[in-house]
């Protein structure tokens, strides 16, 4: 028998709640250069990390861990090793996509006054862990449920996140002192902005258009390529 003394009711959401949880899910936007200068309150910043750490976890193993970069010599460093990465990333487009591509302005790093670093503990709940005895990837999807309980905690406050992937894995471990066995997971642009994209600027500027809804879903079984 569960112990119900720990267990909490499971009321539904008021409307109101219920349309602040879809808002900050529909208007959440990958933002790359819109950042203010304005520093983020620590007090801000631990609401931010504490909703990240609230995620769910595999065998509640947390093998999360947040890298806090606010030193704009830091950002700048992180910066240069994008930049490299990003031109090598230009050249594997040609034509109008690569002209596209060089149009998107990606200086969060520079701008955004924090930025963090999300790792992954592979380690941590031992070497055989609760749910993922048979999918070892279980760890790695539960830090990037981290990162999204993160993303619409900041946007419920008004700040704007953006991702960054576009790195050496290496050149970040060196510059962050990340040991081997930790994976890096996210690298992560935050910081006050005061408009968003209506709809994801990848969309706006026409790299991609959202897929609808239909095509994705199948009825029971696979039903081939969408």
């Amino acid at each position: 028998m569960p112990n119900t003394s720990a267990l909490a009711q499971a009321a539904p959401f008021s409307k109101a709640e219920r349309d602040a949880v879809y808002k900050a899910i529909y208007t959440r936007r990958d933002v790359r250069d819109q950042f203010l200068p304005d520093p983020i309150p620590d007090e801000v910043l631990h609401k931010l990390l504490d909703a990240a750490h609230h995620a769910p976890s595999v065998g509640f193993m947390q093998p999360w861990n947040f890298i806090v970069l606010r030193a704009p010599q830091d950002r700048e460093r992180m910066w240069r090793a994008f930049n490299t990465a990003n031109e090598e990333a230009a050249g594997m487009f040609s034509g109008e996509r690569q002209s596209t591509y060089r149009s998107l302005k990606l200086e969060g790093i520079r701008k955004a006054p924090v930025n963090i670093c999300v790792t992954c503990d592979r380690s941590r709940g031992g070497e055989v862990v609760l749910g993922r005895t048979h999918n070892p990837n279980m760890d790695l999807y539960s830090t990037v449920c981290a990162i999204q309980n993160l993303w619409l905690a900041a946007r419920a406050e008004g700040i704007g996140m953006g991702w960054v992937s576009i790195f050496h894995d290496a050149d970040v471990r060196a510059l962050l002192d990340i040991p081997d066995r930790i994976e890096i997971v996210g690298y992560l642009c935050l910081g006050y902005v005061e408009q968003l994209y209506e709809r994801p600027e990848l969309e706006v500027k026409g790299w991609n258009r959202r897929t609808p809804l239909e095509e994705l879903i199948f009825d029971g079984k696979w039903q081939g390529d969408p």
